[in-house]
């Protein structure tokens, strides 16, 4: 079987997979459309070990109703529980999703909306047919197929995205002019170290901070950015500018922050342009 026969079966193996996701999705049996999906309540929560590990996310107790029996649960985010809580206070709400019947199997997740449909690996699945044939294009007809193949729906998908993407940040920067600020504390300083394949040895610094919002929600949150010396940060006093409808969203720098958001937007913009400038080329000498 020649090179054209390999990326046919490629093709065919992942196509039917895309159209079994896509079909299951279609008849709303995929796991993420079957997860009943409730709100829990944060009514307690611990303050994390000093040099403990980060992976665990902030200890919490919660509370949940099972949307089909009506029945209340209290349950910790002890081991594997879904997503890690890296800020909580009494009271925040989060999500809860569960297999149907089994409310005991629940997972934690941040996101209170209702869920996806479970299309993320049947649309992967597509994209690397798609990949299959862009590779095939190139091989045959040269390379500014691939080029044209994979940068025109990467620019496309660039220019749809550009103007949602914008407003995002220039909401993210009205945002961070509104924040409050507060006095916070750091409580620990959390750490981890793993170790590569090669033998190297590489540690990660997770700062806690602690702060009380104007409204009296006590935040225990995780502070990855905006310490200079981490590990000697303990026992730190910091200003703590927050997001009075979200506490969960802060920061130690405002005008740090607005630099790396208007930076970040204009990367977005030059960023669409080159891939498209690129897709334009791959046209141009293939044709």
């Amino acid at each position: 079987m020649g090179w054209h026969g390999y990326v046919a079966l490629w093709c065919g193996v992942f196509g039917t997979v895309a159209l079994v996701g896509y079909g299951r999705s279609l008849a709303g049996v995929t796991r993420a459309q079957r997860a009943v999906r409730a709100t829990g309540r944060i009514e307690r929560v611990g303050q994390p070990r000093h040099e403990s590990s980060p992976n665990d996310g902030i200890a919490v107790v919660v509370s949940f109703q099972d949307p089909p029996t009506g029945q209340e649960f209290t349950v910790t985010n002890d081991g594997e529980q879904g997503e890690r809580i890296s800020a909580a206070w009494t009271g925040r709400e989060i999500g809860v999703h569960y297999p149907p019947g089994r409310p005991h199997a629940f997972r934690f997740t941040n996101d209170l909306s209702e869920g996806g449909r479970g299309l993320g690996w049947p649309t992967f699945s597509l994209f690397l047919v798609y990949a299959g044939l862009v590779v095939v294009a190139a091989i045959d007809w040269g390379w500014p197929w691939a080029l044209f193949g994979f940068c025109g729906p990467w620019a496309l998908s660039g220019v749809y995205h550009l103007p949602g993407n914008i407003r995002d940040r220039r909401r993210r920067l009205d945002e961070l002019a509104a924040m409050a600020a507060v006095p916070g504390r750091v409580v620990a300083v959390l750490k981890s170290v793993s170790t590569d394949d090669d033998g190297h040895t590489s540690t990660r610094l997770v700062p806690v901070v602690t702060f009380t919002t104007l409204d009296g929600r006590a935040v225990t949150a995780y502070c990855e950015s905006g310490l200079p010396d981490p590990a000697g940060s303990q026992g730190l006093d910091v200003a703590i500018h927050y997001a009075p409808d979200d506490p969960a969203v802060f920061t130690l720098d405002v005008e740090a922050e607005c630099r790396s958001w208007k930076r970040d937007m204009a990367v977005n913009v030059v960023g669409v342009l080159v891939v498209a400038a690129a897709a334009v080329v791959g046209v141009v000498v293939a044709l």
